[in-house]
């Protein structure tokens, strides 16, 4: 059984890392503040990976057990990371939540991270600095099912993030990919991606920005604009980043 307990853990590490829906969710307010909120579900790599395992192992207790936690960023830092936060770096960490869900009977695994800036600046310093934070073993603390088995390595779902250069202003939201960076991400994460592919995981990716008052202008082409022009949705694919990854460029006036 513990064979088959590590097999999982190989599995779903290198699995989870990139296997994922992701999703972000801004929410522009009228006073200038930003509701921002970064979403990971994992759960079609778990229903992939489920079906390959054996019933004695699906019907083992850890794997009907179930998690629905919500904790501060900060407080899911490692000590080493937290002694190591400038003042900003503390506010931002202490400010934002991480609520996990899991229940792998149900082949559910989502991870969500919010904040609310309270400006374009603040909402600025977040976007640059939060995949910056390490997580290190503190987010698996929460999630694991035992101290055999870890669900996900959270860190590099948020350090995933880091290939984007930002800028925010009271009236543009401008995001462009950094090819250097992106180049760097796709050599670390070579393995897991392959290995979604083999296995047939979609990787998604959508982006929703919700703006108090109509958008004056969108550049990208692949993004879609309601009829009221309050939002803008960009829905693309791994795949298809790794094949032109100005797909996920973006400006914004509004």
């Amino acid at each position: 059984m513990k064979k088959h307990r590590l097999l999982l853990l190989l599995v779903i590490s290198l699995c989870f890392t990139s296997c994922v829906d992701i999703e972000e969710h801004y929410d522009f307010k009228a006073d200038g503040s930003v509701k921002v909120v970064y979403g990971f579900d994992m759960s079609k790599a778990v229903s992939v990976l489920m079906n390959l395992m054996t019933d004695s192992v699906r019907e083992t207790p850890q794997f009907a057990m179930v998690k629905d936690t919500t904790l501060s960023f900060y407080s899911a830092l490692p000590d080493s990371t937290q002694l190591k936060l400038t003042t900003e770096e503390y506010k931002m960490a202490n400010s934002s939540d991480l609520n996990i869900k899991m229940d792998l009977a149900k082949n559910i695994m989502k991870v969500n991270i919010s904040h609310l800036a309270k400006n374009s600046d603040d909402l600025e310093y977040y976007l640059e600095h939060i995949s910056k934070l390490s997580l290190g073993n503190q987010v698996n603390n929460v999630a694991k099912t035992n101290k055999d088995i870890k669900a996900f390595d959270a860190q590099q779902l948020v350090a995933g993030q880091d290939y984007y250069d930002y800028k925010v202003t009271p009236h543009k939201f401008y995001r462009i990919i950094d090819k250097a960076k992106f180049n760097a991400f796709l050599k670390k994460t070579s393995s897991t991606l392959a290995m979604a592919k083999a296995m047939l995981i979609d990787m998604p990716y959508k982006l929703v920005l919700n703006f108090a008052k109509p958008v004056k202008k969108v550049t990208n082409p692949k993004a879609i604009v309601s009829a009221d022009r309050r939002t803008v949705t960009l829905k693309t694919d791994m795949n298809e980043v790794i094949k032109n990854p100005s797909v996920m460029n973006l400006q914004v006036d509004f």
